[in-house]
């Protein structure tokens, strides 16, 4: 069963003589015809009693009026959803990303993205790399912003940028006043450890400078992190994006000798075919000012 076949069904039934039917159809009786016993033959039953003057539906044919207008109305509907995602007028983009750039780039793109297209819902999600991979894999995001490498799947990425990381302290730190510092300075210092892949950067990178850090708190939230080290718990060692925004109570010193750094990425699942709104959301983010 088509559903061109349904409207030349329906018209039939509206104008209640094949002729009529088919001259608004364009097409020769005949054929008008030929479709509608095709319906009969599928369906086993006929759906017109054919007269002289008049053709009228069966109860058969009553009973597929229905269906069949129900049908053809969400097929029309189901055309202009695709029509208003692909024109951007409607639709719903869900991202995944890490908190330092939720945080700290997002905002500036959702607003560019909200200007272009009020009309797409958009959905953010908040969590690890790993967490965002995850979602990339079973689909929970379309894409998302996560720090490489990424774990174990099959995605295509793109560097977004490569950023150092630096040493977040109390202004009344005696070091707070220091422009740039070694890490292997910091080694007697307490620290306060950004959960995540940053975290396994900053583990990694002190163990590099000859120390194992002796950690005072970790925390998956940046407002939680800025708060305990101007309140003097202990220093922090942060991606610069992160530090990007200035804290009260707070000073960034950039980290000498051996830089740490880390490179940031939008991840999606290899050949998946982008949405339209994915696409725009992605190329906002390519073409942005450097972090």
């Amino acid at each position: 069963m088509e559903l061109y076949q349904l409207e030349y069904f329906l018209e039939a039934a509206r104008q209640r003589n094949f002729t009529r039917a088919a001259a608004h159809l364009h097409l020769a009786q005949a054929a008008l015809s030929e479709q509608i016993r095709k319906l009969e033959a599928e369906l086993g039953t006929p759906l017109f009693n054919r007269g002289r003057r008049e053709t009228v539906l069966t109860a058969a044919g009553e009973t597929l009026r229905d269906h069949a207008e129900a049908l053809l109305e969400r097929a029309d509907a189901a055309k202009r959803a695709v029509h208003d995602l692909i024109g951007l007028r409607a639709g719903r983009l869900t991202i995944g990303a890490i908190p330092s750039v939720s945080a700290c780039l997002l905002p500036s793109a959702i607003t560019a993205f909200r200007k272009l297209h009020p009309l797409v819902e958009l959905a953010l999600f908040e969590g690890t790399s790993e967490a965002v991979a995850q979602w990339i894999e079973s689909g929970r995001v379309e894409f998302g912003i996560v720090q490489l490498p990424t774990t174990s799947g099959s995605f295509d990425e793109h560097l977004l940028f490569t950023e150092p990381f630096v040493a977040l302290t109390a202004k009344s730190h005696p070091m707070a006043k220091q422009k740039t510092i070694s890490l292997s300075k910091l080694s007697e210092e307490p620290f306060i450890l950004y959960k995540g892949r940053a975290r396994d950067t900053a583990l990694t990178a002190c163990r590099s400078a000859g120390f194992e850090p002796r950690i005072a708190c970790e925390s998956s939230e940046l407002e939680t992190i800025r708060s305990l080290v101007a309140a003097g718990l202990g220093i922090a060692i942060l991606p610069q994006l992160a530090t990007r925004q200035p804290t009260v109570g707070c000073t960034v010193i950039r980290l000498r000798d051996n830089p740490v750094e880390r490179q940031v990425a939008l991840l999606s699942r290899a050949g998946h075919a982008a949405s339209p709104s994915a696409t725009v959301f992605r190329d906002l983010l390519k073409n942005r000012d450097s972090v």
